[in-house]
Parts: structure tokens; sequence; C-alpha cells
């Protein structure tokens, strides 16, 4: 990723507790699970509310209260569908120009995903791939 790299989305080495500067480290922070803060972080970024964001990441609402009150850690499927939002949100921010546009167009429906929000479609590899694809389009000024 260009200017924002998921690990920096994520919070970075204080969130993080290590530099991710090495290939791979990510998929051995994914293996382990995230914090729960940079949940959290996430969430802010894409202006998400806790239940939104629990939805998204495939949490129930009363694990996550309870996660943040014992601030443990999400689970490795957690955490890669976390890790998929921000991969997302980091091509957005960079096609889009600014967090705040990119978390907006991931929350507006669009036609070229058949109506769906773009967020709305991040559950599922197809669907990252599809979204991926538009803003691809929109950075190479393709109609979408």
């Amino acid at each position: 990723m260009a200017a924002h790299s998921v690990p920096d989305i994520l919070g970075g080495e204080p969130i993080l507790g290590k530099q991710l500067s090495k290939g791979g480290a990510l998929a051995e922070l994914v293996r382990e699970g995230l914090p729960i803060k940079a949940l959290l972080l996430l969430a802010e970024r894409l202006d998400l509310r806790q239940a939104e964001i629990s939805e998204k990441i495939g949490i129930p609402k009363r694990t996550l209260t309870r996660r943040l009150t014992e601030h443990t850690r999400l689970t490795a499927a957690e955490s890669d569908r976390a890790v998929r939002l921000a991969q997302v949100y980091s091509i957005a921010v960079d096609t889009l120009g600014d967090g705040e546009k990119a978390a907006a167009w991931l929350k507006t429906p669009n036609r070229a995903l058949r109506g769906g929000r773009p967020l709305d479609q991040l559950d599922t590899d197809p669907g990252v791939r599809e979204v991926e694809n538009v803003l691809g389009r929109i950075a190479f000024g393709v109609y979408s």
C-alpha cells in the first residue's frame, strides 16, 4: 500500500505491540489475534459504531463488550476480517484522497455494485475483489 499501510491504520506499533515491516509479520499477527484496540481504531476510522463493526467482523455485541472490558485479542478469523476491512479502507483512502471520503464512499450505495454499499460486500473474498476492482476503475478514471 502506498501512503496508508494496514499496520498504520490499525494503530501501528503503539497499539499492535510490534513493528510490522518484515514480510509475513502481519500474517503472523493475524494468527496471534489483533488487540481489541486495533478494532476500535478501525471502527473510528470507518466512522462505525461498535454495533456496526461487531456485525462486520462477525463478533456478537456482548462478546465484543466482554473483550473490551478484559482487553483480550480477537480470534484469528476475526483478525483476518478486520485486516480485510483495513486493506480495502487503505486502498479507498489512497484512491479518494482522505479517510473521511473513503469512509463515506464505503457506506454509500454504488451502482457498480448493483446498488449495494461497498462495506456490505466485504464479508467474502469475491466481494472484496469486486470492491477493489471498482476502486481500481475509479483510480484510472474508468466510468464506474
